[in-house]
């Protein structure tokens, strides 16, 4: 494969093991990392690791002549939750950041991009199950008035200027590699850290919070398995419904109980509550398994016990 990638924002949550794998299928030398500081060991000593700050386009634009860059995942964000406490600072970070991207990709200097997209998207008046591709979106967050603000965005550089530009609305994204980043559904992340160091946790949410969610393995497969899709299947060009399980607190908790029985739960709902609230507790991705063939590996007791086997190594 003679793609040459750019990460931003390889750091976070997503980005550590979508580098990862990026890596292992195009050559260590062929995926360029990069975030606003250094990242883990791995990363750092298993291929190039550029300093960058996402929104600076000029920095940016260097890196991607200096390696000649063919693909940029742009993933770089605020999530949900940090970024009701710091709304100018996200919108500033989520939509400066894309927007250097897709002028870069106008330019003919890359290729493809990969911007991400989120279940945020949706608000209050969206129907909570089986959300539609299309349907009401009336985001109650900041965080979800970017990511509308990008969709649409996306799809006027892929109209008006030819940008092959791909996004995915993530459900909330679970990993056991590393800790969590700042979003409403990151409970499912911190539950099973807990449960290992503690034996207890204590919930920021109710315990019949239904939302939908998907193992950190799915969602990286699905990111690449889109943008290796040949152009003429990607048919939607803001971003593609994605789903794969769906619980809430109380059930993920069960699930936990079978492999450590002390496990307790706790509850003691803050702001993020609201914010779950708003969100669908399931999603329709037909269109994603129509066009490009789509499927999840995991459901919500095989995602448990490989966490939970991985964390007690």
């Amino acid at each position: 494969m003679s793609e040459v990638i750019l990460v931003l924002g390889a750091s976070g949550q997503i980005g550590i093991e979508l580098t990862q794998k990026l890596r292992n299928l195009y050559g260590n030398n062929n995926v360029i990392a990069s975030d606003i500081r250094e990242g883990n060991r791995n990363m750092m000593v298993s291929g190039p690791f550029e300093i960058v700050d996402a929104t600076d386009k000029e920095t940016i634009l260097e890196i991607v002549k200096k390696y000649n860059v063919t693909q940029v995942y742009l993933l770089a964000a605020m999530l949900s939750a940090t970024a009701e406490q710091y709304p100018q600072k996200a919108w500033d970070l989520n939509m400066n950041s894309l927007s250097a991207v897709l002028d870069i990709a106008k330019e003919k200097h890359i290729k493809q991009v990969y911007w991400p997209s989120s279940i945020a998207v949706f608000g209050p008046k969206t129907p909570k199950q089986n959300t539609p591709q299309n349907t009401v979106m009336q985001p109650s967050t900041v965080y979800g008035i970017s990511k509308v603000a990008g969709e649409f965005w996306c799809n006027y550089y892929y109209e008006k200027y030819g940008v092959d530009v791909r996004s995915l609305r993530y459900p909330g994204v679970i990993s056991w590699k590393s800790k969590p980043g700042g979003g409403t559904t990151d409970y499912a992340v911190d539950i099973f850290f807990n449960a290992i160091e503690k034996n207890s946790y204590q919930c920021f949410l109710s315990k019949n919070t239904r939302l939908p969610m998907m193992y950190m393995d799915d969602a990286v497969n699905a990111t690449i398995q889109l943008m290796q899709t040949d152009r003429k299947n990607v048919k939607n060009r803001t971003g593609y419904n994605l789903a794969a399980i769906n619980f809430t607190p109380e059930e993920i908790a069960l699930e936990i109980k079978k492999h450590i029985p002390e496990f307790t739960i706790s509850y003691q709902p803050d702001f993020r509550q609201e914010i779950a609230n708003s969100w669908p507790e399931s999603i329709d991705d037909s269109e994603a398994r129509e066009d490009w063939n789509w499927q999840h590996k995991f459901d919500l007791s095989t995602m448990a016990e490989d966490i939970i086997k991985n964390l007690k190594k």
